[in-house]
């Protein structure tokens, strides 16, 4: 297996991206930002890539931040702010704002950072043996790369508050029985369950799945009325895609659609 920090395997409409520093358990450093971000850049500028799997190499999924890198000398203070701006919360933005559906296919531990970064994505499948940590109190920090935000929202605000507080991690069978993610699934299963959803939104209307995303995103923070009136712009602009036009055609012709994702011309 090669040494770089993030590997890439182009698939047949979709990509798989593996987070690739395993002796360190896929801790972030900045290399392996900058190689995600190319990644990702890549991925954004195929037309062809219509879903991304997002895993990592060996035993966990992500550590979160490698602690080697933010190592303090005695009488120095290191900031962690500065990787937020940088490096973190423009990740998870970019994520959550991806012009097609991100599977993380959560194959071992994902803690601190790594844990949110999974949970930024749209559908979070784990191995049985994972789980997910927010390990920040144990280092006096607080929950960053979105955690504050996601947690009560998927788990609701006392086991949200439970998760931050104790940093204990949460076995990937209760994750799931508690709506953190998706589904918890036998390990040896686990990519061929992640490519099997990877393949079905490859063949998808993924311009209408990519404003699916935008409109479950705003409706975390909307009213009612400003989220109805964006339902209906959205709409709109979903039918004017090829797709809706093929979609119907395919209903009344009694055949599946052949979908292309491509956007309104």
């Amino acid at each position: 297996m090669s040494d770089a920090p993030v590997l890439t395997d182009k698939r047949d409409g979709y990509r798989v991206i593996t987070l690739n520093r395993p002796d360190k358990l896929n801790a972030f450093n900045d290399a392996m930002h900058t190689a995600l971000r190319d990644a990702l850049d890549e991925a954004e500028r195929d037309e062809d890539c219509r879903a991304l799997l997002l895993t990592g190499a060996g035993r966990a999924f992500c550590s979160g931040q490698d602690l080697a890198d933010r190592l303090a000398k005695p009488g120095e203070t290191v900031l962690a702010g500065a990787a937020l701006d940088t490096y973190y919360n423009p990740l998870v933005l970019r994520l959550r704002g991806l012009r097609f559906p991100v599977v993380a296919a959560v194959n071992g531990a994902a803690a601190g950072a790594g844990c949110n970064v999974a949970l930024a994505c749209d559908i979070v499948l784990a191995a049985k043996s994972a789980s997910f940590t927010q390990s920040f109190a144990r280092i006096g920090l607080i929950p960053d790369s979105g955690g504050t935000w996601i947690l009560p929202r998927l788990v609701g605000m006392a086991r949200a508050r439970g998760l931050a507080l104790l940093a204990e991690p949460l076995p990937a069978e209760k994750a799931e029985s508690w709506g953190l993610i998706w589904k918890a699934v036998e390990d040896a299963a686990l990519m061929a369950e992640a490519e099997k959803l990877c393949v079905h939104f490859a063949r998808a209307p993924t311009y209408g799945l990519g404003l699916v995303k935008q409109a479950l995103d705003a409706g975390q923070t909307n009213g009612l009325a400003a989220q109805l009136d964006l339902e209906r712009d959205l709409q709109r602009e979903a039918s004017r895609a090829p797709d809706y036009a093929e979609g119907v055609r395919a209903f009344f012709e009694k055949r599946k659609p052949v979908f292309t994702g491509r956007k309104p011309s």
